[in-house]
Order: structure tokens, then C-alpha cells, then sequence
């Protein structure tokens, strides 16, 4: 006798968000966009709480009803150009590779004029430096990647057919298949605007690795005595997370415009190109 379980019905697109959500989060994004102003003008050490509410038109304790302290407020912006890093890759046309996948979204949002406003760009440098300088302000960014890697991990997986799920097999019993987890860092963005420019800004969120530590776990996760499998969507998205955003790191860091051959979009495209060899897609 054979037993059959009852087909499942197709899930749909998830249900739109109630129009109380969205002036939730239409509030919580006026607030991050008041923080992000404050911190760039006068600086995170010397902007209150108090402050923030003041430049976003409420009240101290409704400020508290959204976040827990200044710096988490800024986390909608950091979470908002995950979001449209991660919608860049998942449409791009679909008869693209991985690699090329990846490197037509930082074209779409890295490049000033198209992402970003060129305007914005020395707006962004400056909320990157905060980030590197305020330990607080590093973990609110900490939390927003990890979020914005597993958001990447899933649209890697659809457009592979992987599951987003699956640990990588093929590596050794050593801890190179361990080694994004510790070492790789997660892709996360601004999208922020002031009162004087109300263009956005989406750029990648600076790495707490180098470009290569990416590319060491990368080619060290296959063991030479296994035969390579598909890389783990996640680990595949730490890998691919690192590069784009230790090159805005490097961007931000230093004096160069946003265009040209050491602009984050160069910069980039430059750290993916190195990782071409990297089995995005596993062997065929």
C-alpha cells in the first residue's frame, strides 16, 4: 500500500505591510535620516538622543520607543542599502554568471550618479569613518551585516538553485570551512539623506577583513583529497560581501573622488575580478 502526502499549495508573495507598519517604519527611517544629518555635522559624541528627536519632529520617548540608543538609529539606513544591494543582484538578467551577477549590482549601486548621488559620496565617507571609530556604532553595523548577509545568501541560492541552508560539503575536517564565520565580513549599506541633499545614498558597509583574508577562506574551504561541492550560499555571500565592502572601506579611508580607477566601484569590480576563480556556482 502506498501512502501519498497531499501536495502543498504554492506560497504566495508574503502580504503587504499594514498601513500602521508602514508608518512605523516611515518614522523609524525620518528618525535614522535625522541621526545620520547630526552625526555627519557635528559628530556622534556630540549629538544626544535628545538631539536626534529634536531635527526628526518628536518626542524624546517616542525617539526611545524605536531604538535603544543613538547609534542603533541609524541602523534602517545600513539595513535599507543591504536591501537594495541584494535587490541589484537578484535582477540582474538571469543568463548572467554569479561573478557577473555581482558585479552588475556594484555597478548599479556604487557607481556615483546611479546608486548614489555623486553629491552624496564625501557624505557617505564620513558616516563610514564613524563606523570604524565608535565601538557602539560597529556593533549596531555588526548586527545590520549579519541580517544582510543571510539576505544575500538567498538570493545567491535562488539564482543558483542552492539552498541557502546547506553547510558546504567537500571541505576538510580542519576549520577552513569554519572560516567565514569568523573571518568574512557580511554586506550591509546607507541610504540616507539630509536636510540640504535629499538624495539617497546605498553603499556597502565597510570589512573587518582584508580583501584577501576573503580570498584565502575562499579557495581554502575545497580539501585537495574531496572533490569540491557548491560552496554554502552563506559562505558564498561573506565572500562576496568582503570584497565589495573592504573596497569602499579602502575608498572611504582615504582622499580619492568617488569616480575613477580608485572610486568603491573600481574598487570593487577589482576585488571581485580576483575572486573569479572562487566556485560561486560549484562545478558542472
Amino acid at each position: 500500500m502506498t501512502s501519498t502526502t497531499p501536495a502543498q499549495p504554492p506560497q504566495g508573495p508574503p502580504p503587504a505591510p499594514s498601513l500602521t507598519e508602514r508608518r512605523k517604519a516611515a518614522t523609524r527611517m525620518e528618525i535614522a535620516r535625522a541621526a545620520a544629518g547630526l552625526f555627519v555635522r557635528q559628530g556622534l559624541r556630540a549629538t544626544r538622543a535628545e538631539d536626534i528627536a529634536q531635527a526628526a519632529g518628536i518626542a524624546p520617548r517616542t525617539f526611545y520607543r524605536y531604538f535603544a540608543c543613538k547609534e542603533e538609529a541609524v541602523a534602517p539606513l545600513y539595513a535599507a542599502g543591504a536591501q537594495r544591494w541584494a535587490e541589484a543582484v537578484r535582477e540582474a538578467p538571469a543568463e548572467l554568471s554569479v561573478p557577473e551577477a555581482l558585479e552588475h549590482a556594484v555597478r548599479k549601486t556604487l557607481s556615483p550618479g546611479a546608486g548614489v548621488s555623486a553629491a552624496s559620496w564625501e557624505w557617505v565617507r564620513t558616516l563610514i569613518r564613524l563606523a570604524t571609530t565608535s565601538p557602539a556604532l560597529r556593533k549596531v553595523w555588526a548586527e545590520v551585516c549579519q541580517e544582510a548577509e543571510v539576505t544575500l545568501a538567498g538570493v545567491l541560492a535562488e539564482r543558483t538553485g542552492a539552498s541557502a541552508d546547506n553547510v558546504a560539503e567537500g571541505g576538510s575536517s580542519g576549520d577552513a570551512s569554519d572560516a567565514p564565520a569568523h573571518g568574512a565580513a557580511a554586506s550591509h549599506a546607507f541610504d540616507a539623506s539630509d536636510a540640504s541633499d535629499a538624495s539617497d545614498t546605498s553603499v556597502p558597509a565597510v570589512s573587518a577583513v582584508p580583501a584577501a583574508s576573503a580570498a584565502s577562506a575562499a579557495s581554502a574551504a575545497p580539501s585537495a583529497s574531496f572533490a569540491p561541492a557548491a560552496p554554502d550560499p552563506r559562505f558564498a555571500a561573506a565572500v562576496a560581501s568582503a570584497a565589495v565592502r573592504v573596497a569602499v572601506e579602502s575608498w572611504a579611508a582615504g582622499d580619492a573622488p568617488p569616480t575613477g580607477p580608485e572610486g568603491p566601484a573600481a574598487l570593487a569590480l577589482r576585488n571581485l575580478v580576483a575572486l573569479r576563480d572562487f566556485p560561486w556556482e560549484g562545478p558542472s
